[in-house]
């Protein structure tokens, strides 16, 4: 059944692009007038499942694709376009990289500049949940299908294909189950708050005021009155996949790709999935790790994924000169604002006390408050903590499956247990990444 999802799925996108490029979106659009108002639901309303066999063909959207959506849309593009020509350029900020490497920290490096910034956490969480193969792998030729496209629409502030996505489906286009929405101020604020609705629990309520599910026609207007925009995400495994989104007219992209020690990728999540990483835990506890277990190939591939994106952008091909960062989580956290003010350099974008103020604040956490998923910890002593938690066969695979990105991130390698946990030798080198 999932295989026939993916493929309608990549059907779906392809029919978005091909109507883009014909105009029929700004046909039918032109015959509506936007509301203030919450748009009207669909009809009918369409699963985010989506475009599931029909008397024998698969249901196409045609004209139906989203009509509620449609004058929202066009006007939102026509006024990116002015506030574009206005403002000098508009930025759009993609923050990449794995789990457990720092990106929730990371993002809060944006998510703060909140009166300026519209911040997006992890939103292709809905995309990889449902393209999910019963094996438990992600099918990765749909999700470059539907990544790029989707990420293209969330930067010009349209969530009509996000919904698509959203289960159980949104209603009117207001949903309780947007993931994560308490991680983006942009989401909580005063003008996207809507009144709480008796019996309806959000999963992800926002923790600085009671709203009530989530209007995405009033995150879509809150979208478009931000100077930037910026989403984190940890979901996309080659930078090549989005060469689209460079190559966009409308966006001023840039790239920002944070990487980690992998050994202490690795010893992070062993704590934070430990379900996911009992074999880990078993290896480490009890005897030699199988080199040629599936989970070893695991961290390879996650390694070598990231290890070529990295090369990708280092090389600055055309279409990433001058958009491509990189930039390693021990350098945020041992040099926070140093770093923070080379993103933000780096994008174009005014480096403001508010953000300073919050760096310096969340760097110097107390233990109380750091917990597994907290953003707030004393960064300095996170760098090399794994360094105690992990034996020392357990850094032997890594090092040997996971060699040359530990090379080329500048992460040296330890030949003894000794070594491994004497805090006089550092495991990082001093490296400067040219990406200008």
């Amino acid at each position: 059944m999932r295989i026939k999802y993916t493929i309608s799925i990549v059907f779906f996108v392809a029919l978005v692009i091909i109507e883009k490029e014909n105009n029929i979106i700004s046909r039918v659009s032109d015959k509506l007038t936007l509301r203030q108002t919450p748009l009207p639901p669909l009809e009918p309303m369409v699963s985010s499942r989506g475009l599931l066999k029909h008397n024998g063909s698969y249901a196409v959207l045609g004209g139906q694709l989203d009509l509620s959506f449609a004058p929202a849309k066009r006007r939102l593009e026509n006024h990116t376009q002015r506030r574009l020509v206005r403002s000098g350029g508009r930025k759009h900020i993609l923050l990449l990289s794995t789990t457990r490497s720092g990106s929730s920290f990371m993002g809060e490096f944006f998510n703060q500049q909140s009166d300026n910034m519209f911040y997006l956490f992890e939103p292709l969480w809905h995309v990889e949940k449902m393209l999910t193969l019963e094996t438990g792998g992600v099918n990765a030729t749909a999700a470059n299908w539907v990544y790029p496209e989707l990420l293209r629409q969330l930067f010009l502030c349209d969530f009509s294909l996000l919904e698509r996505f959203i289960e159980p489906a949104p209603v009117a286009h207001v949903t309780a189950d947007l993931f994560r929405r308490s991680s983006s101020s942009s989401l909580c604020e005063k003008s996207v708050c809507s009144p709480t609705v008796k019996g309806v629990f959000e999963h992800h309520s926002c923790k600085n005021r009671r709203c009530g599910p989530l209007n995405l026609t009033l995150a879509s207007e809150s979208c478009l009155q931000k100077e930037h925009r910026a989403i984190k995400l940890v979901r996309v495994r080659q930078l090549q996949t989005l060469r689209l989104l460079a190559e966009e007219p409308r966006l001023d992209i840039r790239f920002i790709q944070l990487v980690r020690d992998p050994r202490a990728v690795l010893a992070s999540r062993m704590v934070a999935f430990a379900a996911k990483y009992k074999n880990w835990k078993r290896w480490a506890e009890e005897g030699d790790v199988p080199i040629d277990d599936v989970e070893v190939s695991k961290l390879k591939g996650n390694c070598n994924n990231f290890r070529m994106s990295a090369e990708l952008g280092l090389k600055q091909p055309a279409w990433l000169r001058r958009r491509y960062m990189l930039v390693r989580y021990e350098d945020i956290a041992r040099f926070p604002l140093q770093k923070a003010a080379e993103m933000y350099s780096f994008a174009g974008i005014p480096f403001t006390p508010q953000v300073k103020a919050w760096i310096l604040s969340n760097t110097q956490a107390s233990k109380e408050t750091s917990g597994i998923y907290s953003t707030q910890k004393k960064s300095s002593e996170q760098v090399e903590k794994w360094r105690f938690n992990v034996p020392f066969k357990i850094v032997q695979v890594v090092q040997k499956v996971c060699g040359s990105t530990l090379k080329l991130f500048g992460y040296k390698f330890v030949s003894s247990e000794e070594m491994l946990t004497d805090k006089s030798i550092s495991l990082i080198e001093d490296k400067v990444f040219n990406f200008m």
